[in-house]
């Protein structure tokens, strides 16, 4: 997971709850709340270095991210209300999505959002649709409650259309956002289910450090390539949850 985070840019954190369900043998519930954990901690490293090289928006991430929060935790809180397999067959079909958004040919913007390009400007600051930051931050927490993903390739678009953040600003505010997220969704989960922190601790340390690892290899594999790889393991790995749930299918 952390190996695809510092690899791509991104998309890695989207890896922990099918590691963490079927490498390791969590349950559902219990791996989208340590997958929380984890993501928030990996981000917030990663944030860190955005932030001392000045790639940190925090007014964005400020109104962004306190939206994204209350959204994050409701959806941890409502998860009550969903079967382990309906979130993971919710999860599968985010992976599905994320997987067609990344074999899709990007248009020039997206391909500066992806990579962090600094010749493809955002749209100059002003002020800000709150109404628009505040249903995309409502929407992209409940996403991550309910099935513990980062969001990052829904919210790095989100901010240059909707905050008027700069592409080199996008990917270190949406860090920021993620840590914030992350935290709140952790804790909408603590008191459902049980959290095994030696585990974590040792799972969220390896992905952090594979997460610097990965950066230093981003530097000599070819992105495009990367990014075509990771595509087709998530439709796989998507496919595979969802077989794996197909008895709770009405047309199965």
């Amino acid at each position: 997971m952390g190996l695809a985070l510092g690899l791509l840019g991104g998309g890695g954190s989207i890896l922990a709850v099918p590691i963490l369900t079927y490498a390791v043998g969590l349950g559902a519930k219990e791996a989208i709340a340590s997958s929380l954990f984890v993501v928030g901690v990996t981000s917030l490293f990663a944030a860190i270095g955005h932030w001392r090289a000045g790639s940190v928006n925090l007014r964005v991430a400020l109104v962004f991210g306190t939206v994204a929060m209350a959204g994050t935790y409701l959806g941890a809180r409502l998860a009550v209300f969903f079967s382990g397999t309906a979130q993971l067959m919710l999860f599968a079909a985010v992976m599905l999505l994320a997987a067609f958004f990344m074999f899709r040919k990007s248009r020039p913007v997206l391909e500066g959002l992806e990579y962090g390009r600094r010749d493809v400007p955002g749209k100059a600051a002003g002020s800000m649709p709150y109404g628009l930051i505040v249903a995309e931050g409502l929407a992209v927490g409940m996403l991550t409650g309910l099935v513990g993903v980062g969001g990052g390739f829904l919210i790095v678009p989100a901010l240059v259309v909707l905050g008027g953040v700069h592409m080199k600003e996008a990917v270190g505010t949406s860090l920021l956002v993620i840590v914030m997220k992350s935290a709140a969704g952790f804790a909408g989960y603590v008191g459902q289910v049980e959290i095994r922190w030696g585990f974590l601790a040792l799972f969220t340390v390896l992905s952090v450090a594979g997460g610097y690892a990965g950066t230093h290899l981003a530097r000599h594999i070819p992105q495009e390539a990367l990014k075509k790889l990771f595509a087709a393991f998530l439709v796989v790995m998507g496919v595979f949850i969802l077989y794996q749930n197909r008895g709770a299918l009405p047309f199965v």
